[in-house]
């Protein structure tokens, strides 16, 4: 029981101190409260038929127990039942199903001669607490009188406790309880607290001491509730300060313990995706549940030599039968963000594709960037066992299974940090496959790709380039197209630098490739407004664009190429960004493409206002502006920063604020103030263009009930297998029909000037894919 202040609280009034007395002796010798040995020779000195109540007696404990629990239909379990007379009590209230298991022979004797005649139904049988021989789900109640606290010797750590109560959770029915009838050390308590975490409602109360008790430690009941649920609750404390008889220290530590848990509780059910530990899952996955999918830590100090960021997914049913009970799958730093590994619809295609019954995903990340994956595996191992559900107890093998990690040479060109976007990454990758349409572009060398990297988002990757050697003519042999990926540039995660790719500086960016599937995706919805710009254009005008987010400017200086009547104005908040676009990514600005660095939403509510109060600085090549309203620099022609209403306003920046579920764009893009803005700001033809990345169906949802009380018509884009979302929606009252798709693609088509027509298919194959919001 941890100390040998244990003892017990009552007995009669006749002759008290004596028996305290002597009770204190017999303690003396029981010693180790966790040997058998001990407990042997304990119960033979009391003597048959002499009863030893630890800590409460019937007369304190009847109201309690039997507000909670009511007889006849219920089978009790009372572990460690030494010789109390707490269950022939519960037996003559009327519960007739009753268990009792010690480990004592000793004791199980005596109790079972005690009550063979007068309670013949009464089962006695000799058994180890921490290694019950019952059945899952067994008992409806199992009543623990001061047996937990027995077990937790802080000599011995809680490792005897933790398999007892892993018993208690395997045999108690849905619905069932556990009584815990303790004195409540702290020690004892984070144990109890956090075992019981997931799943079970948890009450905390205080036994009333009998008025001629002397002791000044008092029993409380925790009581917690089997649930069919991974739902964390706050534990219910019934704790009235005035009914409180014991010492201050025995109070203190007990409202120390409740609110530690609750406090570390709250965090769990405040979360959209709650983190476990291994610690709270034990004994929550013996057994498989169909579609349950849980977030968790592994291993970690004194564990294993790593730890690691888990999902557990349970399969949905399949008219075939599984290949495995138990699977893992490994997912490499690099592909960490991938739509396929990313999001919770991925997740279940993997799941599928495995053929495993539960499938243990696995991310790596920076910390085990240079372990081997033989490394990896021999210390995953014995965490995973952990984890697979008892049908695999058979010895089958758990199989290793594993994402290619997609990049064989990587090289980090440019590293910086930022005040504003924080560190960020200029990398060029080669991978291990690529589509055949793309490279057909350069058939004669090994495709490099160029990537930026803000690490700010889990190193997530904002723009994607083809570089080609500006030394040879750019060629196009067959069809191009995107190059094989499960994700859009921006759901894809960057690794650390493994090997130098041969000659990178001898590449400059080929702007006549989009490598992202959310850019082309963008222009496919040009489609929408392609009878107006096609008169606009066939008028000798130009067409007015906005692009806020200018990223690599991979975007505009792709728009800038193949539609000759844009003029385009990028807006980006970060200079470094610009700094970046143009040192890295071959970015320049002539009278059809500027860039402004300016904060987009002011710019767009200052499009087509008074620029009178703006004060013209001269710098080297252009004439810099500062607005007065919010001290930006933005550069630009001479004559008034967008003099006229906009036709095209795209939005496409990255949030810096994780807890927002967005990742793309920022929540203050689709305020409705600022949607009001934009309906204000485009010409009565206007097309408004939103990327929206975000995991979270309830943020979509928001998303889209937003912009439909601004805007009248809205369409989307779902990439395949992206995390990306484009949504459009027109300013006019008048909309295109479903019919006339077809033709507006057409003309879309026709809008495009490539050098190499090819490369405008997957424009044109994605405007098939969108599809108008009622």
């Amino acid at each position: 029981m941890g100390s040998k202040t244990k003892k017990k609280e009552g007995g009669g009034a006749k002759e008290e101190e004596e028996e305290e007395e002597e009770e204190d002796s017999i303690l003396e010798t029981l010693g180790d409260f966790t040997s058998k040995e001990n407990w042997d020779k304990f119960f033979s000195i009391r003597g048959k038929g002499d009863s030893f109540e630890w800590y409460a007696e019937w007369a304190q404990l009847k109201d309690p127990l039997l507000s909670l629990i009511q007889p006849p239909s219920n089978h009790l379990l009372v572990p460690g039942c030494g010789n109390s007379r707490l269950s022939e009590h519960l037996y003559d209230s009327g519960f007739i199903s009753i268990t009792n298991i010690d480990f004592s022979k000793v004791v199980i004797s005596d109790m079972l001669r005690r009550n063979v005649r007068d309670r013949p139904h009464m089962r006695w049988r000799v058994m180890d607490m921490t290694q019950m021989q019952f059945e899952d789900e067994t008992f409806d109640a199992v009543i623990d009188k001061g047996g937990l606290d027995a077990l937790m010797e802080p000599e011995l750590g809680p490792k005897l406790g933790n398999q007892y109560l892993s018993e208690v959770k395997r045999v108690l029915k849905p619905g069932g309880k556990f009584v815990c009838l303790t004195l409540g050390e702290c020690h004892v308590l984070g144990l109890l607290f956090s075992k019981f975490r997931l799943g079970w409602k948890m009450t905390v109360s205080a036994i009333p001491l009998k008025s001629s008790s002397k002791s000044s430690l008092q029993t409380f009941m925790v009581v917690a509730e089997k649930e069919l649920s991974t739902l964390v609750h706050q534990i219910t404390s019934l704790l009235q300060n005035s009914s409180l008889h014991c010492n201050s220290k025995q109070a203190s530590g007990l409202h120390e313990a409740l609110q530690t848990e609750n406090q570390i509780r709250e965090s769990y059910s405040s979360s959209s995706d709650i983190l476990y530990s291994l610690q709270d899952l034990q004994g929550e996955l013996t057994k498989l549940s169909q579609g349950r999918r849980l977030q968790l830590t592994l291993g970690g100090l004194g564990c294993s030599v790593f730890s690691y960021r888990a999902v557990v997914l349970d399969a949905e049913e399949q008219s075939d039968p599984f290949t495995y009970h138990c699977g893992v799958f490994i997912v490499p730093k690099t592909r960490a963000r991938e739509w396929l590994f990313f999001s919770e619809e991925g997740q279940w295609m993997v799941v599928r594709s495995s053929k495993a019954a539960r499938l243990i995903m696995v991310f790596l990340d920076i910390s085990h960037a240079n372990a081997s994956m033989d490394e990896i595996q021999k210390d995953l191992s014995p965490l995973v066992k952990q984890l697979a559900p008892a049908e695999n107890e058979n010895g089958a093998q758990i199989p290793f299974m594993m994402a290619s990690e997609g990049i064989k040479k990587r090289n980090i060109v440019h590293q910086v940090t930022s005040s504003l976007t924080g560190s960020i990454v200029v990398e060029d990758v080669v991978y291990e496959n690529v589509d055949g349409e793309v490279s057909c572009i350069f058939p004669s060398r090994e495709l490099v790709f160029r990537r930026l990297v803000f690490e700010r988002a889990a190193n997530l990757v904002q723009s994607e380039a083809l570089l080609k050697d500006e030394q040879l003519p750019t060629k196009l042999v067959g069809e191009t197209g995107k190059k094989k990926t499960n994700s859009s540039s921006k759901s894809r995660k960057s690794g650390s630098q493994r090997r130098n790719v041969e000659a990178s500086k001898q590449l400059t960016v080929y702007h006549g490739y989009l490598a992202s599937s959310y850019h082309t995706g963008i222009i496919s919805g040009f489609m929408l407004i392609s009878s107006y710009m096609e008169t606009v254009a066939s008028g000798g005008k130009m067409v007015k664009a906005v692009i806020i987010g200018l990223g690599a400017g991979l975007l505009p200086m792709f728009l800038h190429g193949c539609m000759p009547f844009l003029e385009i104005e990028a807006v980006e908040l970060d200079p470094t960004i610009v700094d970046i676009a143009r040192d890295h990514f071959s970015f320049v600005e002539d009278k059809r493409l500027k860039v402004h660095i300016a904060d987009g939403i002011q710019f767009v509510r200052e499009i087509a206002s008074s620029e009178a109060t703006q004060i013209p600085e001269k710098s080297n090549n252009s004439i810099h502006i500062k607005s007065p309203s919010n001290g930006n620099s933005i550069s630009s022609d001479t004559g008034d920063v967008g003099a006229a209403k906009v036709d095209i306003i795209i939005v496409d920046v990255d949030s810096s604020d994780p807890s927002s579920g967005m990742t793309c764009p920022a929540s203050d893009f689709i305020d409705e103030s600022f949607l009001e803005t934009v309906k204000d700001k485009l010409s009565e033809q206007g097309l408004f263009i939103v990327n929206l990345v975000s995991r979270s169906q309830a943020i979509k949802d928001m998303v889209l009930l937003r912009m439909k009380k601004v805007f009248s018509h809205l369409y989307c884009l779902q990439l395949d297998e992206d995390v990306n979302e484009v949504h459009f929606a027109l300013k006019s009252e008048s909309c295109i029909e479903d019919s006339g798709f077809s033709e507006a693609s057409l003309k879309l088509d026709k809008l495009l000037k490539f050098k190499h027509p090819e490369i405008g298919q997957n424009i044109i194959s994605s405007t098939k894919k969108i599809r108008r919001l009622k």
